[in-house]
């Protein structure tokens, strides 16, 4: 019960920080949040990482649900069979963001994007891409040194 507790708290921060996205940046460029390192801009994004599928809504919407469920049965198992707890937590982060993301595109028709780094050229992403791609970096290792086997 505890994570799926955390993919709502993660889901709520991603879609709060979104609204604050919108109701802050829109029009005013880049702002600074540490200088020459991260900032804020808003962009509104049609395509998946990196963009691609742009204008691909329909399937991108399908596939992102297809995944989220597959991903649910997924970790259903892990919280049942007590696997390591970063399974269990890579799970939970990778279902809030791909979530946090897929309710901008049915809603919006397009995903905010709002954080961008500052340092090196880097696509601007937001919190549910951060979930998306912590949570396997986690499942990643999860895989690679705890043995664990989908």
């Amino acid at each position: 019960m505890l994570y799926f507790v955390g993919v709502i708290v993660l889901l709520v921060l991603d879609q709060i920080t979104k609204h604050y996205a919108v109701s802050q940046l829109i029009g005013k460029g880049q702002v600074d949040f540490i200088p020459n390192l991260l900032g804020f801009r808003y962009t509104e994004n049609t395509g998946a990482a990196f963009s691609i599928l742009r204008e691909k809504q329909l399937l991108l919407i399908l596939l992102t649900s297809v995944v989220i469920v597959a991903l649910i049965g997924y970790f259903i198992k892990a919280i049942r069979t007590d696997v390591h707890m970063v399974v269990r937590i890579s799970y939970m982060m990778i279902i809030a963001g791909a979530v946090g993301n897929l309710i901008d595109r049915v809603r919006l028709n397009y995903v905010i994007d709002f954080l961008e780094f500052r340092f090196m050229s880097f696509p601007i992403f937001n919190i549910a891409d951060v979930c998306v791609v912590v949570g396997v970096i986690l499942l990643a290792i999860a895989a690679l040194f705890l043995k664990y086997e989908f």
